[in-house]
């Protein structure tokens, strides 16, 4: 996929000056200053009139002017490319290029993709057909007012926090860890700034260049460049209905004394939705204690399941300290509290939680009171419970209009919890193109090769945040789309 640019202006339709000389003007001075480098793209016009707020062809005309200066050009395919700077050097030869810049740091890019998806993501009239998180009409609104209120009186500063956070929050996720099998004192807690902070804190503080990465494939982890940035390789891992197939990871565990770590979702795994089996959990903590090999487990998910409780975590068996459990507030409460954990021994939390000062000097205090109010006064076990519930809907909805619509060319799972519905198409689709024409319509996907190291024929799709009632109509019109292409 292409770099697309960010566009964050609008015209003045009151000025006398043309809108579509303004939005000319406007793409030039953006090429000229350096915030558009060289081999960019600009949105596709559908979705620039409607950032710009303005008719497709005021667009067309501003992007005509603009191929004129020889500035951009369309690519057959792939959209409207940035192909020159001659415009900037024409307005002004002493500004600064910041376009060589743009790579050099040591924390690579995201995915293209990703970053389409991430702007993308925020542009109204957009149906969001694969997003990880809740839609904001769930938002349990009157649970966080009651913490709040309840909190009002008791605050007498937001000062910052000590390194591992707020003491009282690791309190009650030290008790209500119990509950599920993990025996982690306080100490043993960091709080982070949502269960992502967590894995850079991991990647840039413990782990060596060159450290292979075992994952599941196809795996959330590969939508990211966390560890890739810090000079690690990513190895996929092939799962059957049980989860991780451990025995693949084979003789390439350590590789000319490089170390190796595997990060599992064992629990309605994202992208799949597979819930690893009870039996597969202690084999892969079987084989990885045997073999010296860390495990960083992400429980994301674990709360959502829609019937029933799936098995215990691997942590909850860990005895000798070798795995590190992340867990969120994001899926199953709010993902804007940006509040996470990682359970583990004391000395790796310490060396974590020294490195999180150095980062952003903890995590908000407001949003960990917040949580630990809302944990401890019961209403957000009273809000899983109707969360749940929805969820369950949802699914079932998503599930009725693929069978309607989807049945004869593509086949998909029925998870038992979490956000996601994977699905295959039976015979080969062009994901990019489809990508495309579905945007086009107003439809955003996350494609399989976001997660996965090779080239997929798979759609993750959420259930969590399109609007419910208009699940059936993007599915159909998803269908259209897909039919069109094979």
């Amino acid at each position: 996929m292409n770099k697309i640019v960010t566009v964050d202006w609008l015209p003045d339709k009151k000025s006398k000056e043309p809108v579509y000389q303004q939005i000319v003007n406007y793409i030039s001075r953006k090429i000229s200053n350096g915030d558009w480098a060289i081999g960019y793209y600009l949105p596709p016009q559908r979705v620039l009139a409607e950032r710009l707020k303005v008719n497709r062809s005021t667009i067309s005309i501003a992007l005509d002017i603009l191929k004129s200066y020889g500035i951009i050009e369309g690519k057959s395919g792939k959209g409207t490319a940035i192909i020159s700077n001659t415009w900037s050097i024409m307005i002004s030869s002493n500004e600064a290029n910041w376009g060589s810049y743009v790579k050099s740091g040591f924390f690579k890019e995201n995915l293209p993709t990703i970053q389409l998806i991430n702007k993308l993501e925020f542009v109204e009239g957009i149906t969001r057909l694969g997003t990880g998180e809740m839609s904001p009409k769930l938002f349990p609104k009157e649970v966080i007012t009651n913490a709040m209120n309840s909190l009002t009186p008791k605050m007498s500063n937001l000062s910052y926090l000590g390194p591992l956070g707020l003491d009282e929050l690791r309190e009650t996720l030290s008790h209500r860890l119990k509950s599920f099998g993990i025996n982690a004192s306080p100490s043993n807690i960091l709080i982070t700034s949502g269960s992502l902070q967590a894995l850079q804190l991991i990647s840039i503080s413990m782990l060596k260049p060159n450290s292979k990465i075992f994952c599941e494939i196809p795996s959330y982890i590969n939508s990211l460049q966390v560890f890739q940035s810090a000079g690690m390789k990513l190895e996929g891992i092939t799962m059957d209905s049980e989860g991780l197939q451990y025995w693949n990871m084979g003789e390439d565990m350590k590789c000319g004394g490089v170390s190796s770590l595997l990060y599992t979702i064992p629990t309605h795994h994202n992208p799949t939705g597979i819930v690893m089996s009870e039996q597969r959990r202690k084999e892969v903590y079987k084989f990885c204690s045997r073999n010296a090999i860390p495990i960083i487990e992400d429980d994301a998910y674990w709360e959502l399941y829609h019937g029933e409780k799936p098995p215990k975590s691997i942590k909850a068996m860990d005895v000798s300290g070798s795995v590190l459990y992340l867990g969120t507030a994001s899926k199953s409460l709010a993902p804007g509290l940006r509040i996470g954990w990682v359970v583990g021994p004391e000395s790796i939390i310490e060396r974590l939680g020294d490195v999180k000062m150095q980062l952003d000097y903890g995590a908000s205090s407001l949003s960990q009171m917040v949580l630990n109010e809302v944990l401890i006064n019961g209403s957000y076990d009273e809000f899983l419970i109707q969360f749940r519930t929805i969820l369950v809907r949802r699914k079932n909805r998503m599930l009725e209009a693929l069978n309607h619509y989807f049945k004869d060319i593509a086949k998909w799972n029925n998870p038992t919890g979490g956000y996601y519905i994977w699905l295959d198409f039976i015979d080969e689709v062009p994901v990019e193109k489809l990508f495309n024409e579905a945007l086009n319509k107003g439809l955003l996907l996350n494609t399989g090769n976001i997660y996965h190291v090779s080239k997929t024929n798979s759609l993750r799709l959420s259930f969590a945040y399109v609007d419910e009632e208009l699940i059936n109509q993007s599915i159909k019109e998803l269908s259209r789309i897909v039919r069109s292409l094979v």
